[in-house]
């Protein structure tokens, strides 16, 4: 089939499911169902030849490929970063391209930015100094563009909007084809001390040596795929990339160390004999090796020279380059073999962060990588890099992360804690989103939310005594509060309120639930191995995320795909009511149904009141009184005379289960928030024993609000527990007990 005849045939086909998906969307708003349990047919868009029904890239999946050369110098003198890049870019989709998008991150520190404007901003009676300074902020760190030509040296039209910046090709780019873009610039390095960010540098009082870390440094493409260009302007949500090849020099102080993304090509020419023979050294060992010492970096961040070095990196198949350089490095590594591969660890940092991370940070990066391994996929890339830069950003290959010791080198636990976990979050997007290559700037729970799942399960492998990223109690107070807070974690990554919970935590509490209470474990993890493994090296879109986990488990999960995904809806489930009913089948089980009732039944107040003013008629005159007024026996003739002719019905199997003394436990069960869960249902016994019962949220499928259940047991039950490992996110756990428990409470004295 020739190319116009096939474009026909798709614009054919799109154009009768657009028309059948507004008589569905018709259908549905005359028709309003609020089923929980349907599926989401209008909430995800429908399955093509890009992106299949199953969850995984189709057969006419397509993404573009962007290769970069670039010639970097640092000028530590100036603060200034520049330099000379060509791009080429391969058009791997079916269109031809007549422009091309490139983003300029950078330009969020241009004088009016777009962020600037569009930040909210207040003012009261008392301010603090740093906010005065950041409004009044004069620093410009936008990107000066200062040429930009094709592969013949011609200048190219451009439009810049903002962070974007639109390119005009001279000649249309069909499909297959490529092409090269030359482009010269330079920006102002900001100070991580006064403005923040993402990337700039770190000064040290009294020293002529900061930390450079070094990132969104390079006009780069923006994303063009199924979905059209992603060319949302950069506010605060990340970066969505296309991969490609990387060739980079980075020219730094000759007395600097850089680590960068990418494999480093001329050790010979900037690094020692020694720091090389300690280099060969690290790749087989299992534990850290310097490369630099405390006491050699502390010797050399005292120097200072106008001399320079020329680092030369190559990095293949990643979707973006960072690097960092400072004279104040330690740096140590240690080997971590894969079955394909042996990756180099590697820790830089200064001495203000011993003993903190030469014991723990590249010990960190290694279980790091073999846990998220063993859930996802062996670790691709040959070498991963934790930089001390007084933040948590992630790139390929690098991470740049913080916490440092005290001036003494003590330190608390708190702080132990956050250097570790730090480097494990960040380290662990290498994987997401920088192998499975979600669109972090519109979706950040595909990335942010899938990390701290995984670093969850590493924080266990790590260390059982301590708490755990993606605990569905961190959930409680966020999901019952003011709905008007909130929003669903289906929302563009810049619009989302409170980010924290709907990028990182729900999403991972999300997975936890998914993995511990709805699917199990063997069906969740062959399933996120499967949606790691199709999407390695792609970009996946979050309805690729929901088909394939339902795909690869054979579990319906629409359900929890709306409730926890589209919707604010919080989990409030309730133990309602509790009955026992015991079967009557012969004398002595009737006799003790009837010894029960007498035993219960209590006489109303007005009788009780009663006998104290007065004495009964029949009591007074007992002539009244006759047979039926004697003490009747508890089971009566007629009673028994049917349960005898009851057993003479029944077989001797059924006579001897009745015998058992079954109780037939009869349990309503309420969802009295918006959001359903499976019921896991704790039985603790009067002998002691305990039985866990689990049942699918399906029990729901019928009626969201109210379910009930019998459970069969042959012994007395103390108590009923709901979600007793508190596995659900479930608000209101006080009505999760039968019989009802109170909550004690201690309360402060203030005078």
């Amino acid at each position: 089939m020739n190319y116009e005849l096939k474009i026909m045939k798709k614009t054919i086909l799109i154009g009768v499911a657009l028309l059948l998906a507004g008589l569905a969307n018709s259908y549905s708003q005359e028709n309003t169902n609020q089923n929980v349990f349907r599926q989401l047919t209008e909430e995800l868009p429908s399955p093509n030849m890009y992106r299949t029904i199953s969850g995984r890239p189709g057969p006419e999946y397509f993404q573009q490929q962007v290769d970069y050369v670039m010639d970097i110098v640092l000028d530590e003198k100036e603060k200034i970063i520049s330099g000379i890049e060509t791009i080429t870019y391969h058009n791997n989709s079916p269109e031809t391209m007549t422009y091309l998008w490139l983003q300029l991150d950078q330009n969020i520190r241009e004088q009016n930015s777009f962020r600037s404007k569009t930040a909210t901003s207040k003012m009261n009676n008392q301010a603090h100094i740093s906010t005065i300074m950041r409004m009044t902020n004069s620093f410009d760190g936008g990107f000066i563009i200062e040429s930009i030509t094709d592969a013949s040296g011609n200048s190219i039209e451009t439009v810049k909007n903002h962070t974007i910046l639109k390119v005009v090709l001279k000649k249309p780019l069909p499909p297959g084809k490529t092409t090269k873009l030359n482009i010269k610039w330079h920006y102002n390095l900001n100070n991580l001390k006064k403005y923040r960010g993402r990337s700039g540098y770190e000064p040290f009082e009294g020293l002529d040596a900061s930390i450079y870390a070094i990132a969104q440094f390079y006009p780069r493409l923006c994303v063009y795929n199924d979905y059209g260009w992603q060319i949302k302007q950069f506010v605060s949500a990340e970066f969505a990339l296309e991969f490609g090849n990387f060739d980079v020099t980075i020219t730094t102080a000759a007395d600097h160390i850089v680590a960068a993304t990418g494999e480093l090509q001329n050790g010979k020419d900037v690094l020692s004999s020694e720091m090389l023979q300690r280099l060969e050294q690290a790749r087989k060992s299992d534990k850290p090796v310097f490369i630099v010492t405390e006491d050699e970096a502390i010797e050399n961040e005292k120097a200072g020279t106008d001399k320079t070095k020329k680092w030369h990196f190559k990095a293949n198949n990643v979707r973006d380059f960072a690097f960092a350089s400072s004279r104040k490095f330690i740096w140590d590594a240690m080997s971590v073999p894969f079955k394909n591969n042996n990756v180099l660890a590697m820790s830089f940092y200064p001495k203000e962060c011993n003993p903190l991370w030469s014991q723990f940070s590249t010990k960190t990066i290694a279980h790091t990588l073999k846990t998220y391994s063993n859930y996802t996929f062996d670790y691709p890339y040959p070498i991963a890099q934790s930089i001390d830069a007084s933040m948590g950003m992630e790139y390929p290959m690098i991470a740049f992360n913080g916490g440092r010791a005290n001036a003494d080198g003590s330190y608390s636990k708190g702080t132990r804690n956050r250097v570790i976990g730090v480097v494990r979050h960040e380290v662990g997007h290498n994987y997401f989103p920088m192998i499975v290559n979600s669109d972090e700037r519109q979706w950040q729970w595909m990335d942010e939310g899938f990390n701290t799942f995984l670093q969850g399960v590493a924080e266990r492998e790590w260390d059982l005594d301590q708490t755990w990223s993606g605990m569905p109690t961190e959930m409680i107070g966020y999901m019952d509060d003011d709905k008007s807070t909130l929003s669903p974690i289906m929302t563009n990554g810049d619009a989302l309120l409170q980010g924290g919970m709907n990028s990182y935590r729900k999403p991972a509490v999300g997975l936890t639930i998914l993995r511990e209470t709805i699917l199990g474990r063997e069906l969740f993890d062959q399933a996120f191995k499967e949606y790691s493994r199709a999407w390695m090296f792609k970009h996946p879109q979050p309805a690729d995320f929901f088909r394939i986990m339902e795909d690869a488990s054979s579990v319906d999960l629409d359900w929890f795909w709306r409730g926890w995904y589209f919707s604010t809806e919080h989990v409030d489930m309730a133990i309602e009511n509790v009955k026992v009913y015991q079967a009557i089948f012969d004398e002595e089980s009737a006799l003790k149904s009837a010894e029960y009732k007498s035993k219960n039944l209590r006489p109303h107040i007005a009788t009780i009141r009663d006998k104290d003013l007065f004495v009964s008629e029949i009591d007074r005159d007992i002539s009244l009184r006759d047979k039926y007024n004697d003490p009747q026996p508890l089971v009566s003739e007629i009673e028994l005379n049917n349960l005898d002719a009851l057993a003479e019905k029944l077989t001797a199997d059924e006579m001897k289960q009745l015998k058992t003394g079954q109780l037939f436990y009869e349990i309503s069960f309420k969802a009295l928030g918006g959001m359903i869960m499976p019921l896991i249902i704790e039985f603790e016994f009067e002998d002691g024993t305990v039985d866990e019962v689990r049942i699918p949220a399906e029990i729901w499928m019928k009626n969201h609000q109210e379910v009930s259940k019998v459970f069969i047991y042959d012994k007395e039950v103390k108590s009923i527990t709901l979600d007793p490992h508190l596995e659900t996110a479930d608000v209101n756990t006080n009505n999760n007990h039968w019989p009802r428990k109170t909550e004690r409470i201690f309360f402060n004295i203030r005078k």
